[in-house]
């Protein structure tokens, strides 16, 4: 009788979960996206903002092919998009809205947005879609509007893509465009009505997975907000930025909710946007990665600079852009990420908590930076250029433990030694250098992780 009961109870849970707009929720601790079955979800994005105004279905086909084949799991885009989007037409000639009007869409537009967001589904991959890009709201010093949104109109535009897609289950919503909102000003409000518009028209704030791209940080304006799921972060294009601090502050926030790094430094951009500090390098974008990971984010975004604006030779660079889209997919920075995703997942990675515990000292420089992270019965311990590092064992289970080396720019695994779990054990990476950043993985020797890596 109890079991019968039990699979009744399942069935009315798989029933009420089915109803969630989308396919993907927070986890049970706060601190991941998950299934709705509870299986754990990485967020591997990439920033593709102009990628439903600019190219066309065979090449955003060729591009989500792509960047599913690299192992990505989400790709963030905007519907009414930052370069002049709302009067330079896409590529079959449509523009999104009539007359600038957020309540007046142009079918054939959103049609094409229709195709992209189910191919990017043939592909097994989320979209993170953006209503519409900031300078729609204000302009400031950047984008060229026109400014159309206040509060009633952002509600209704936000009910109307909201039903249009309501029943798309590979939708991460993403209110936000690389905008914060100005002090003595309505803009978080219209931010809101925008988030409450979709909202109540894919059923309520437990339907639909949202989130919010900011300039710096979603959780200063948004955090207490039921909409917002999760945290976004912007840590941006300079150099030495300390994005562990910035994770590990969001982290630290109560109620509890997943963070990571929406947009960090992108590959072959300008350092700082200033030709003179030279440009972003593979190194850069790795670091960007493992250092906010393990500092605490649940997942992390990729970005090139010629692939967001989806740059090709007829039109203008944007920001000094290098090289055609089509010619950047295959940039090393975008390669590693294979690998970023392939160490997350070969562990139990809903139980991960950052631990700089770990270590007896980590440089505060951004190069230099040694960053560290476990489970219950495994851990990883980032060094930033392959400086050596001391580490505190005991910290996981198991009297002895495996220790493996893993190259964050191939993937490949090399064996570190095998050691008793208690003490202080010095560990030198294998090569030093600005391109030589390692990661130590250590296992509890019971668990038999190595034989999968």
């Amino acid at each position: 009788m109890k079991k019968i009961v039990g699979t009744i109870l399942l069935n009315i849970l798989l029933s009420i979960l089915s109803w969630a707009q989308s396919d993907l929720r927070v986890s049970q601790n706060g601190r991941y996206l998950v299934y709705q079955d509870g299986s754990p979800f990485f967020y591997l994005g990439d920033t593709a903002w102009e990628l439903f105004h600019r190219l066309n279905r065979a090449e955003a086909s060729l591009y989500l092919k792509d960047r599913a084949e690299k192992g990505f799991t989400v790709i963030q885009a905007v519907v009414l998009a930052e370069h002049d989007g709302l009067n330079d037409p896409n590529a079959y000639g449509a523009t999104p809205l009539i007359n600038h009007d957020p309540s007046k869409l142009d079918e054939g537009y959103f049609e094409h947005v229709d195709y992209i967001i189910k191919k990017a589904e043939e592909y097994s991959l989320h979209i993170a879609l953006l209503p519409t890009w900031g300078d729609k709201l204000f302009k400031a010093k950047w984008g060229t509007g026109p400014e159309i949104f206040n509060r009633e109109n952002a509600y209704t535009y936000g009910k109307f893509i909201g039903s249009r897609y309501k029943n798309q289950t590979n939708i991460i919503w993403v209110i936000g465009g690389d905008r914060n909102p100005r002090n003595e000003t309505d803009d978080a409000d219209v931010w809101r009505a925008l988030a409450k518009g979709i909202t109540e028209a894919v059923g309520g704030n437990d339907q639909a997975l949202m989130t919010f791209h900011p300039q710096t940080a979603s959780s200063v304006w948004f955090h207490q907000d039921e909409w917002l799921d999760f945290n976004m972060l912007q840590t941006s294009h300079c150099a030495d930025t300390q994005v562990w601090e910035k994770v590990s502050h969001d982290y630290g926030l109560s109620p509890v909710k997943p963070t990571m790094d929406g947009e960090p430094m992108y590959e072959e951009i300008p350092v700082c946007f200033d030709l003179k500090n030279g440009y972003a390098d593979p190194n850069d974008i790795r670091r960007r990665a493992y250092l906010s990971l393990f500092a605490g984010a649940h997942g992390h975004t990729y970005g090139c600079n010629n692939i967001w604006q989806m740059y090709a030779p007829e039109r203008k660079p944007h920001i000094h852009a290098t090289k055609p889209w089509f010619d950047s997919l295959d940039l090393p920075g975008a390669k590693s990420m294979t690998f970023v995703r392939k160490l997350m997942e070969s562990r139990p990675m809903l139980e991960r908590v950052p631990d700089q515990s770990l270590i007896i000292n980590s440089p505060e420089s951004y190069k230099d930076r040694i960053q560290a992270t476990r489970g219950n019965d495994y851990a990883f311990i980032y060094s930033s250029s392959g400086l050596p590092f001391e580490v505190r064992m005991g910290k996981i289970s198991g009297e002895k433990v495996k220790a493996s080396w893993y190259n964050p720019r191939n993937g490949e695994v090399s064996d570190a030694g095998t050691y008793r779990n208690r003490g202080v054990i010095r560990f030198i990476p294998p090569s030093t250098g600005n391109s030589e950043d390692w990661v130590l993985i250590v296992d509890d020797i019971s668990t038999k992780f190595q034989e999968r890596n």
